[in-house]
């Protein structure tokens, strides 16, 4: 088969790599150095199990930056376009859905169209009704940052949907491509706008769990108790697992973030208190994070890494941002340390480049994530990573 795929970001490119194992798949990108990485056989994101990949199986793939070349001839189009959440319109940004649909339909209308990115619920029934289109379905994904592949590789699940045949054909492809015994994938049939929901409440639910561990760590520091013992007390409970309970400066990332304000805004008219409650929840853990930073010290306080997670190339959306704006508001002095970032400054605070030179200038050492390189300044660090896992 021939596939093409829309959007070289954490979906795209796994799915990419997934795919041309078996099939010719053709991406598709308006980025010009991530179209020079597919064709040199690189990975487009900063994942090891990825670039290993690429390198040890010969993979049919090929990128481009021509519309007509991805998809005139491809059976199905995966769409992996980002869609950012906007606050001013509360919903998501799906112009790059819907414009890419567009495209395939005026060059190839026999291609089926298959959506990764995450939408709000009802919008592929919205598509299919403005494009008179039946063959467009939402196939939710569920991938980790940093294990992308593998999660594609070994799913938990598959959902599609729809249920014609063009759908089961999709979903069985997926299955192909798993390495995990094909009976213990599931895959689940089910209406468009319930695999859209699917998506969010997922998500949300594990943006739930997040801000419910912070929670307890906060009441934790709060009155000196042990984190450690007490989570492990809770998740050795079968039903509540321990999973998801690492405690954090507030959950962020690519996903949750964004779906979690986009399920909000869906309940606008449904009767709940407990998603709001989730983003309030988050909040306020950047708030309490942000003062017990300034009960520590009112020196220079040294910002180790800006991405969310140990092994992530993403600081999108990452909570040590919102914490790093609540200091600047109280002039506090900040320096960076941030080895993917190239520039003299970020948002006006100085990087320091060398890692010796910032554990000199830190007055006090602020890690969302613990690393080893932190253990010879470990009485100036300050973290919540109590299991030092993402």
């Amino acid at each position: 088969m021939i596939i093409s795929i829309v959007g070289i970001g954490y979906v795209g490119m796994s799915l990419a790599a997934l795919i041309s194992q078996k099939h010719k798949v053709i991406v598709y990108d308006i980025d010009d150095e991530k179209i020079k990485c597919i064709n040199n056989n690189e990975s487009t994101i900063n994942d090891n199990y990825i670039k290993n990949f690429l390198k040890i199986n010969n993979l049919d793939l090929l990128a481009t930056s021509e519309k007509t070349t991805a998809y005139k001839n491809s059976e199905y189009v995966i769409i992996s376009t980002p869609t950012n959440y906007n606050p001013e319109t509360g919903s998501f940004d799906t112009s790059s859905v819907k414009d890419t649909v567009s495209d395939v339909i005026s060059i190839n209308p026999n291609a089926s169209i298959v959506i990764k990115s995450t939408i709000p619920v009802g919008f592929t029934n919205y598509l299919r009704e403005i494009f008179s289109k039946k063959d467009i379905y939402f196939s939710p994904e569920f991938l980790r940052e940093g294990n992308s592949l593998q999660d594609n590789l070994y799913p938990s699940r598959i959902i599609i949907g729809d249920n014609d045949s063009l759908a089961k054909r999709f979903g069985n492809l997926m299955l192909d491509l798993s390495l995990s015994p094909k009976d213990a994938v599931p895959i689940i049939y089910m209406s468009s706008s319930e695999a859209e929901s699917v998506k969010l409440f997922s998500n949300t639910y594990l943006a739930m769990r997040i801000a419910y561990f912070n929670e307890l760590d906060t009441y934790c520091e709060k009155f000196n108790l042990n984190t450690h013992n007490v989570i492990k007390g809770v998740g050795s409970d079968p039903r509540i697992g321990d999973y998801y309970n690492n405690p954090s400066f507030g959950y962020g990332g690519y996903c949750l973030p964004k779906d979690t304000q986009q399920l909000l805004t869906n309940y606008e008219n449904v009767p709940s208190k407990l998603i709001q409650a989730i983003v309030d929840a988050n909040a306020t853990r950047k708030d309490f994070i942000a003062n017990q930073i300034l009960k520590k010290t009112n020196a220079t306080v040294g910002i180790y890494r800006l991405t969310m997670k140990e092994g992530s190339d993403n600081f999108r959306e990452s909570a040590i941002l919102d914490i790093i704006q609540k200091l600047k508001k109280q002039n506090i002095n900040i320096i960076i340390f941030e080895p993917l970032l190239h520039s003299e400054e970020y948002e006006g605070i100085k990087i320091i480049k060398k890692i010796d030179e910032f554990f000199l200038l830190s007055n006090l050492i602020v890690a969302n994530r613990f690393s080893n390189e932190l253990n010879n300044v470990i009485a100036k660090v300050y973290t919540r990573d109590i299991f030092q896992k993402n």
